[in-house]
């Protein structure tokens, strides 16, 4: 886990590692599976296990299931070299937040 800049969002959160990640997908899924098995019970109220892994890993307080499937380290960029913001992702060529241009 980093906290990092979250261009959703626009503030600072905590990012998950890979290995992190790959357990919040595996919760993510389920909590679709269990929606699947009893549609009775609030969409939302099937991610629990990803929403009590998450703010336990990070101490953050995520409520919504969806963020933290876009608070993944590998789905952005490195960090700008001018105001240390990360790039969007790994092939952008400017910084959207500074207008800083990326050198490769």
């Amino acid at each position: 886990m980093k906290i990092r800049y979250c261009w959703r969002c626009r503030m600072e959160v905590p990012m998950l590692d890979k290995e992190e990640s790959e357990i919040a997908s595996k919760l993510y899924a389920e909590g679709f599976q269990e929606f699947k098995r009893s549609k009775k019970v609030p969409l939302k109220e099937n991610f629990t296990k990803l929403l009590d892994y998450y703010n336990e890993l990070t101490g953050f307080g995520e409520t919504e299931p969806n963020a933290i499937l876009h608070h993944i380290i590998d789905l952005y960029g490195p960090d700008c070299e001018n105001c240390g913001k990360p790039y969007r992702t790994n092939e952008v060529t400017f910084c959207p937040k500074c207008g800083n241009k990326r050198q490769f």
